[in-house]
């Protein structure tokens, strides 16, 4: 199965100002992004925020091409709002509205590429347990994230390669050949996921509990 980023960039270890950073600095960054992509009402500052994420992310040593991979995928379907944005309001609305999101990705890619996964789930976990009052917990939700940082890359590869596949048989305009093929891989790497968790014992403790109230 290949390794697709899908709009993340792999961790590239370094010891750069920008990995020193602290995490949380790192999340009020992509915080910052996403909230400034509603309040930026001009393509230019969109376009010399994007500039200075863009000389921040190669600051810290990833290079332009791992910058060019996590913002490749996304640019078919920029291209497309671009272009209905164009067509329905003016060249500056679109060209402001793709930068935004540009700007996000783009901060998005810096805490990846500069931070250790693990170091990231534990900010995560972090994050969460003001929640564990409500019944939250913390870990569980790192966990999740976890689970869908692995997941998401491998769907991509399994579409990938079915594509590629059906492609070289002539089926590639066939629906049944590239859904069914994706869906059954993907069917299987819950299970082998769901059965990786159960070997930890994760969900043993919330089981007993249950199995307990149901006795009482």
């Amino acid at each position: 199965m290949r390794g697709h980023g899908f709009l993340l960039a792999n961790y590239v270890p370094g010891t750069s100002l920008v990995h020193r950073t602290p995490l949380w600095l790192k999340f009020l960054l992509v915080l910052a992004c996403g909230m400034g992509s509603f309040l930026v009402a001009d393509w230019a500052a969109a376009a010399a925020g994007l500039g200075v994420l863009c000389g921040v992310f190669l600051l810290s040593g990833a290079g332009v091409r791992r910058l060019f991979r996590a913002v490749r995928p996304i640019l078919p379907v920029l291209a497309v709002i671009g272009l209905f944005q164009w067509w329905q309001l003016d060249g500056p609305v679109a060209a402001r509205i793709v930068l935004n999101v540009l700007v996000c990705v783009v901060a998005a890619a810096i805490l990846t590429a500069t931070t250790q996964v693990q170091s990231l789930l534990d900010g995560v976990a972090s994050l969460a347990r003001p929640f564990r009052r409500f019944g939250a917990d913390p870990e569980r939700f790192a966990l999740t994230i976890a689970i869908m940082l692995r997941s998401i890359p491998f769907i991509a590869g399994a579409y990938a390669d079915v594509r590629d596949s059906a492609r070289a048989r002539g089926l590639e305009r066939n629906p049944r050949a590239l859904v069914l093929p994706v869906f059954i891989t993907t069917v299987a790497f819950a299970r082998q996921t769901g059965d990786a968790l159960a070997a930890r014992g994760l969900g043993e403790a919330d089981d007993g509990d249950d199995h307990e109230d149901r006795e009482g």
